[in-house]
């Protein structure tokens, strides 16, 4: 049996037709099952590079189908994570739009979107729509490989829900509690780090600040802010919040964080462990259930994974990996699967997540990669991982690509920029260089399995954390060796690493033990801060020539940067992300009088603008996927050659940013 189950928003990627909010429908994804067992699964950010992108899971959909060599009439069920948001769609997109012929009831309009791509009219019956937060709990509850488990999913707000309870068996949830959309602690968090500067999508960074501040000092205010009561409920006071403001003004987006900063970030932390620590532990007692399982946002807060572990309350904790709305498509295939066949078995227990793209056989990598021979020389390696690791151990940072993509926010050995875990300046120098984001952002440790207990403090009975979603001690006597992966406060991300799931990157981390006596590499995602995590080839090649990275290994090839100047770009071909457009408007100046305003756009939020010169705008309109830089250059008339460097520079610049596309 064949499901599809997806998640995101309405609008194709070049579409902004129906004024819906980016939060709305984020993190669209595509996941294909065949008889309960997944076959492919990716989010849609990786394929469009749009972070976080709400757009129509277009190309997921399109690659899951290639991928296992079918067409859309031959899926059986297909999945929605919602059964309400999708109403609410249809009735948003009448109202704000004259030009909508009709009213279109939730199955007919999500035929008419697949319709749109694929030319093709599924059958209404094989259309279902499941309720949020079921599909966040089915997501954890069927690869957790319990049994009998009490399931928890909070998040911000999704069919009006802010969370459930649930008592999993067998393969069947019993909902307990539906949390309303005021009792929202993704929405509590999002409010309080507004004064830090930060806003929906930042709040790991609140989580990775904490540590720098002190709780108490702020902690009675923040009482007020919550109120815990009996049977496990709670209340969530909003309108106290804005009391913030008596500590001072809030912190604006690019400023220094102070010591209040700090202390309201640990605060929070403090709250937020407060109330899900209340609730959950009420429902254990009623359930005495000896299993936890965990989705929804919330749940990417990995201090709060780590100390419920810690807290002995459950003999087992698992956390679904892509807790996040990507992780609904997968709960909705999932929850759509056993309604339709309530006697299959639930996999075993999830032990890896490599279920995206693979890079290919060595001869399409190779061939790709020479597309780029006048920017990267390309070594064929007899030992791949012995000679990264003699990289690593010298001290250079390293893109590394490998597999198959892994599905779900962090890199996990197949998509990933490694270094050497122990020198503590490698903490600043891949967050300024490489990552350019805030320097106090921590990084995770991948470790050797076998190895975890030498260096980190981990239950008796877990030893596999295989997904980077649990917060562990780093040993006290190891804090000082591991200075580039401990933080502040002296724990650890962990990420253990298995040789039956993944040989390559154990093969890598084992070399580099023998070289330096460490079985533990800085693990973290390969992108810079304004794209999603690298999927292809080009997306590898990309970012390394963009960052600050010091070599790049895909597959059995090692890359290095040539020594090139701005002249090399005039050979490349220019063009536009669908998702890009350009504005040119007039704007009144003090004096009266109107001047011309060139900047870039996007298709997904109104708000976004990059300001452009006169001369990369004109040739940003003449560019397409078949014309290179310097024949733009040509066609405007730019033949001075410092004018025509300023104008490769800025375009340099703008590519950085993934604003537009440069290809061989």
């Amino acid at each position: 049996m064949l499901v599809l189950g997806f998640s995101g928003g309405p609008e194709l990627i070049h579409e902004n037709l129906y004024g819906i909010p980016p939060i709305s429908g984020h993190d669209s994804a595509c996941v294909l099952l065949e008889d309960g067992k997944v076959i492919l699964a990716i989010e849609e950010e990786r394929l469009n590079r749009i972070k976080h992108t709400s757009k129509f899971p277009t190309q997921a959909f399109y690659l899951c189908l290639k991928n296992h060599d079918i067409k859309l009439q031959e899926v059986d069920l297909i999945a929605f994570y919602s059964n309400q948001q999708i109403e609410h769609f249809t009735k948003e997109i009448f109202l704000t739009n004259v030009q909508e012929p009709k009213l279109f009831e939730p199955k007919t309009f999500v035929q008419h979107l697949l319709y749109k791509e694929f030319n093709y009219k599924i059958d209404l019956d094989k259309l279902c729509f499941v309720n949020h937060h079921h599909a966040h709990a089915m997501s954890a509850f069927a690869f957790s490989g319990y049994e009998s488990t009490l399931v928890s999913t909070f998040d911000a707000v999704g069919d009006y829900s802010s969370g459930m309870i649930f008592n999993g068996n067998g393969t069947t949830l019993e909902q307990i509690i539906d949390l309303p959309e005021s009792k929202s602690i993704g929405f509590f968090y999002q409010d309080i780090i507004a004064f830090l500067g930060y806003s929906v999508f930042d709040e790991y960074k609140v989580m990775g600040l904490a540590p720098y501040g002190k709780p108490e000092r702020y902690r009675n205010l923040f009482k007020t802010f919550y109120t815990l009561l009996s049977n496990g409920d709670y209340v969530i006071h909003q309108d106290k919040i804005i009391s913030l403001f008596d500590l001072g003004l809030p912190r604006r987006k690019g400023e220094s964080f102070t010591q209040i900063h700090k202390d309201i970030a640990a605060s929070l932390q403090e709250a937020l462990e407060n109330i899900v620590f209340h609730v959950i532990q009420y429902y254990q007692q009623e359930t005495k259930q000896k299993n936890l399982c965990m989705a929804g946002g919330v749940a990417h807060n990995c201090t709060l994974n780590g100390k419920i572990l810690r807290s002995g309350m459950f003999e087992n904790v698992f956390v679904q990996p892509a807790a996040h709305d990507a992780g609904c498509a997968l709960g909705a295939a999932l929850y759509a699967y056993y309604q339709a066949k309530p006697m299959a078995e639930k996999p075993s227990k999830l032990e890896h997540i490599y279920w995206g793209t693979d890079i290919g056989s060595a001869p399409s990598v190779l061939s790709q990669l020479r597309q780029w021979e006048d920017f990267i020389t390309i070594e064929e390696l007899m030992d791949v991982s012995g000679k990264t690791a003699e990289l690593l151990a010298s001290g250079y940072v390293v893109g590394w690509v490998q597999g198959r993509s892994e599905f779900g926010p962090r890199a996990l050995g197949n998509r990933s920029i490694l270094a050497d875990p122990r020198p503590n300046e490698n903490k600043a120098r891949i967050n300024k260089m490489i990552k350019k984001r805030e320097g106090y952002r921590p990084f995770a440790p991948s470790v050797l399995e076998e190895d975890v207990d030498e260096f980190f403090e981990v239950p008796l009975n877990q030893k596999q954390f295989p997904f980077m979603i649990f917060v562990v001690n780093v040993k006290e006597e190891k804090r000082n060796l591991l200075g580039a992966v401990t933080h502040v406060d002296g724990t650890a991300r962990i990420q253990t690493v298995s040789r039956k799931t993944n040989e390559r990157y154990w093969d890598l981390i084992h070399s580099f033990k023998k070289l330096t006596g460490i079985p533990v590499l800085l693990n973290t995602s390969f992108n810079n801060n304004v794209e999603p995590i690298v999927n292809s080839v080009e997306d590898a090649v990309v970012c390394f020539l963009t960052t600050g990275l010091d070599y790049l290994v895909i597959g059995e090839y090692l890359i290095k940067k040539k020594e090139i100047s701005w002249r090399n770009y005039l050979s490349v071909r220019l063009s536009l992300p669908p998702h890009i457009s350009l504005h040119q408007v007039k704007k009144s100046s003090s004096d009266g009088k109107f001047s011309n305003f060139f900047y870039i756009g996007n298709s997904y939020n109104t708000k976004f603008q990059v300001g452009v010169s006169a001369e990369v705008f004109r040739v940003l309109t003449l560019a397409n996927s078949e014309r290179s830089v310097g024949s733009l250059l040509l066609e405007n008339g730019e033949t001075e050659e410092g004018k025509a460097q300023g104008i490769v520079e800025e375009l340099m610049e703008l590519w950085s940013q993934r604003l537009i596309l440069l290809r061989p």
